[in-house]
């Protein structure tokens, strides 16, 4: 038996009702997540518990390099088995650590084990969870359900194959699987292999000579996506860029379009109009926008030679840029072009800076038109949450709020959203037990399942 108990994180009575009466039976709504929607669509039965939970997902792979593990173990060709012990063996001692939290709440939720993660234990839980998925026949789709997940957003390149989602609109799911739309192989025109990014959404859309062919293009393929049902888009920069003269930016895209380098200046000067210019685009089709700003990318560039992106090498950046985004909303404010935006914050620091920026273009247009995205990728956390709650509810407004997603890659991650709606409730529930708010349960508990979820579906307009 583990330590987790039914009170996880629930500190106290009024907490503990907020949780299971109010927030624990919503539906998941997972506006942002990295699952690949083939996969749910071929349904395959997972081999073992390596496939599930290990396969793929950088954040685990991480917390082992911190413990000195050899990259064997890690990425490399050691066997599925030695892999998961290596994990076990790591996390047994990782206290505090997110992952020590999430990884015994997904064996407990997922495959009824309750045995607790460390070395001693490891080939015994080895053992349990694959007898428990080849009885129980585990696919995707299953993981999926049991979760009771009705929305699922995956994150798209604007030139990748969109076949899948018709396909999965034909079947009789619980569930919805929507693309959103992401253009950033497009936008980092520094990026090695920049060419063939363009050469690949010509092929989709006609020839790209220049800025109007490609402001072309994207529309072209954003009404793609919207017949799929997309509506929300994603932007990820490291900070917000001056928005720049067309002209200069058409300059830009010409020598990337040509396979000439372009330095770091021209890229930001690029980088600043075309941000500009999707979210002009975003709002003139209603497409959400969610930005996540305030990560450094790929820093170890040894590793990233040898492994390629999304691999466990990415950090928080310094800057955020936030006079930029000031004037970026002011402009689009002005052109009447601002669309609903989400605004994903890295850098902790920044917190207040981001929130108060917010609540300056807010309109009658939806309840929180600009939201303040929940404690994102590093910060998702026990100590992340909590410090978000505390900035949202001293500068914004709970009520309006979206609520959590899970940025995943991994289909085992959906109890995320009860770490956070437990951590939600504890902070609410704290604060009704020190006299500091309403103790009307019916509101408070109507706040938490709109936070949970309805606020979501209201936000992104599906049904």
């Amino acid at each position: 038996m583990t330590y987790l108990k039914d009170n996880f994180l629930l500190k106290n009575k009024t907490a503990e009702k907020l949780y299971f009466d109010y927030a624990k039976d919503m539906p998941i709504f997972d506006y942002h997540c990295h699952l690949p929607e083939k996969q749910i669509l071929e349904n395959k039965p997972f081999n073992d518990i390596f496939e599930i939970w290990l396969k793929g997902d950088h954040y685990k792979w991480r917390l082992m390099r911190n413990y000195g593990v050899n990259e064997e173990y890690i990425t490399g060709d050691k066997s599925n088995k030695e892999k998961f012990l290596t994990y076990c063996k790591v996390l047994g001692t990782a206290f505090g650590n997110p992952l020590y939290h999430w990884s015994q709440v997904e064996l407990k939720e997922f495959f009824n084990c309750e045995i607790e993660i460390n070395e001693e234990n490891a080939e015994t839980i080895w053992n349990w969870c694959n007898e428990y998925i080849r009885l129980n026949n585990v696919t995707p789709q299953s993981l999926i359900e049991k979760s009771n997940v009705k929305f699922i957003f995956t994150t798209n390149e604007i030139f990748d194959d969109l076949t899948t989602f018709a396909k999965i609109r034909k079947k009789d799911y619980k569930f919805k699987v929507i693309p959103a739309f992401r253009a950033d192989k497009i936008m980092n025109v520094e990026a090695k292999g920049y060419y063939g990014f363009i050469e690949k959404l010509a092929s989709l859309t006609g020839a790209i000579e220049d800025l109007d062919d490609l402001e072309s293009a994207i529309e072209k393929r954003l009404r793609d996506f919207i017949k799929e049902g997309t509506c929300a888009s994603d932007i990820a920069l490291q900070s917000a860029y001056p928005v720049a003269d067309r002209a200069a930016a058409n300059e830009v895209f010409k020598c990337a379009r040509s396979g000439k380098a372009v330095s770091e200046a021209e890229s930001e000067t690029f980088k600043g109009y075309f941000t500009y210019f999707l979210m002009k685009l975003y709002a003139k089709y209603d497409i959400r926008t969610e930005i996540h700003v305030g990560a450094m990318r790929n820093n170890n560039s040894v590793m990233l030679e040898k492994l390629g992106l999304d691999t466990g090498y990415d950090s928080i950046a310094e800057d955020d840029g936030i006079k930029y985004l000031s004037r970026l909303f002011d402009r689009l404010n002005n052109e009447n072009a601002l669309p609903k935006t989400i605004l994903f914050n890295l850098n902790p620091k920044m917190n207040t800076e981001i929130m108060t920026l917010i609540g300056c273009f807010q309109s009658d247009e939806a309840r929180g038109k600009i939201q303040y995205g929940p404690a994102w990728w590093f910060l998702d956390n026990k100590v992340g949450m909590e410090k978000h709650l505390e900035d949202l509810t001293a500068t914004g407004h709970i009520g309006a709020f979206v609520g959590m997603l899970t940025d995943s890659r991994s289909l085992l991650s959906y109890p995320r959203h009860h770490y956070f709606r437990r951590i939600l409730c504890n902070y609410l529930g704290t604060l009704i037990e020190n006299g500091e708010m309403t103790n009307d349960l019916e509101l408070v508990g109507k706040v938490v399942k709109d936070v949970s979820y309805n606020n979501a579906v209201n936000y992104f307009g599906v049904k």
